[in-house]
């Protein structure tokens, strides 16, 4: 599914209202929103909409018009405003419906006593800075301390960039229709709304074909195709059999980690080449997984040893707790230079990599930085607020290597594509969340995902292990709570009312 700029949306509206009339779209978004009325609502006080002048305030009318729950609606509009043909057949449905329609602005105190506020103001098509009036009706939705369903994102949020006004609405959630907005994955926009549902009502892709660069992003069902599914006769190796060449004698539990990752992910055979001081520490906590060993003060004999692995193994993953010595970087260009493996090279794997990329343009490659390790692997510094998008098209553009931008909302950029990863939580703050995502992307390189595809279903695995490990703990979720919760994360739900969850 695409997460679509002001631009993309627009023609692909035009192509749906083409094909089957304003109304119709209307009226199928007004049910898919009035499917949302009762899952946000607090208490048994009235529904109430703040409708703005065009279409997304039509879409508020109709969704009052199809709730058919037990709680009074009231809409807020401009009573002279007629709007587009499909905005009236709304207005006149809810009337019908016996919706209470009151005048612009709303009254505060009647704000306060709803059980919900449908936020149909602007929708797509905001403009920063706000309008006066635009403003003040973001604001007192702010204030009346209600959760607030907004339509399409919330009032305040540019729908290309993420950009917020200093009055924009924060949501309890959101109901993009036909298509999410780019805006609502990436900051300041994301902090604005605690969850993001989708409703496509029929609405296509294609139809913004050539308009801007495409953002994809991953819907459940979407997802749950791309993860492999072993099948009945599979032996251990055929299940992927990744090569973890990880940690150190000062960072033994990075190796660890990624390891429990690539064995949690599913891997029928996991190898981990550590260096010797650190073999005793891994073998205390790996019982189904190889130890094997050599020494980075000869860096020739370790890559030699490593690559004697391979040829047992159908990936590697490479740096979680590496050190950044001359002998590591020696051992990490040595391996990637003769293996021809898929890759997810990470942490100090990526410092040895700085100013060498272009030789791995042709490579089956992921890298997964941080923003730091990516300002320097970039060689751009430090990525500015609202940049990100921008610096990792042109990273990717520049070395046509898959990369995995950690963040928020983790980009996943390969040439022609970016990705927007909707699933994770605050919970994967913590040292090692990466190292077991790395262990992920290996095992799905292993088993013979391609390295966009794997850094795209890794990513949102990943995210939603660490939103699964929080419900386990609300506080104090540690990385291999993470990898704990992957066999359960990977049973993602499928809503069977039209909607698509996206966060």
């Amino acid at each position: 599914m695409r997460a679509v700029t002001a631009a993309q949306m627009r023609a692909i509206d035009a192509a749906a209202v083409a094909r089957g009339g304003e109304v119709a779209l209307m009226r199928a978004g007004g049910d898919a929103i009035a499917q949302l009325i009762d899952r946000y609502a607090r208490g048994g006080g009235p529904v109430i909409a703040i409708a703005g002048d065009g279409n997304n305030g039509g879409d508020a009318y109709a969704a009052l018009a199809a709730y058919d729950g037990a709680r009074p609606r009231i809409v807020y509009g401009s009573p002279d405003v007629r709007g587009s043909e499909a905005r009236q057949d709304a207005r006149a449905r809810a009337r019908v419906a016996g919706v209470e329609e009151r005048p612009l602005p709303p009254d505060p105190d009647a704000l306060r006593d709803a059980s919900l506020l449908l936020d149909g103001v602007l929708g797509a098509n905001a403009r920063l800075p706000l309008d006066e009036r635009s403003g003040a009706l973001a604001e007192a939705m702010n204030r009346a301390g209600v959760p607030v369903l907004a339509i399409d994102l919330p009032t305040g949020i540019e729908p290309t960039t993420g950009a917020a006004d200093a009055r924009a609405v924060h949501a309890a959630a959101a109901i993009a229709l036909g298509r999410p907005k780019l805006g609502c994955f990436l900051d300041a926009g994301r902090d604005h709304l605690g969850a993001l549902w989708c409703a496509p009502i029929g609405m296509r892709d294609d139809d913004a074909a050539g308009i801007g660069e495409p953002v994809e992003v991953l819907a459940p069902d979407e997802f749950r195709a791309l993860l492999p599914i072993r099948a009945a006769e599979s032996d251990k190796r055929a299940s992927g059999a990744p090569l973890i060449v990880a940690g150190s004698t000062q960072f033994p539990g990075a190796a660890v980690l990624a390891t429990w990752g690539a064995a949690r992910a599913g891997a029928g055979y996991v190898t981990v080449a550590v260096p010797e001081g650190a073999a005793s520490t891994l073998r205390a906590h790996l019982i189904e997984q190889v130890v094997v060993t050599y020494d980075e003060r000869d860096p020739q004999a370790a890559v030699r040893t490593i690559l004697d692995l391979t040829g047992r193994c159908n990936a590697i993953g490479i740096g979680p707790g590496l050190g950044l010595s001359d002998a590591f970087g020696d051992i990490v260009r040595g391996v990637l230079d003769a293996t021809t493996l898929p890759v997810v090279a990470d942490a100090s794997a990526l410092y040895h990599l700085a100013k060498l990329l272009d030789r791995y343009r042709t490579k089956a490659m992921v890298l997964t930085p941080h923003a730091g390790e990516f300002a320097r692997l970039s060689g751009e510094g430090t990525i500015a607020p609202g940049a990100r998008l921008g610096r990792l098209r042109a990273f990717v553009q520049k070395y046509g290597i898959v990369t995995l931008l950690k963040g928020r909302t983790t980009l996943i950029g390969w040439p022609g594509m970016t990705a927007a990863n909707p699933t994770g939580s605050n919970a994967l703050a913590t040292a090692g969340t990466g190292d077991v995502l790395t262990g992920i992307i290996a095992t799905l390189l292993a088993q013979g995902l391609g390295p966009a595809d794997a850094a795209r279903a890794g990513a949102y695995w990943h995210g939603r292990a660490g939103s699964l490990a929080q419900t386990w703990r609300p506080r104090g979720v540690i990385a291999r709570d993470v990898a704990e919760a992957l066999g359960q994360a990977s049973e993602v739900p499928l809503d069977g009312n039209g909607l698509v969850s996206l966060f």
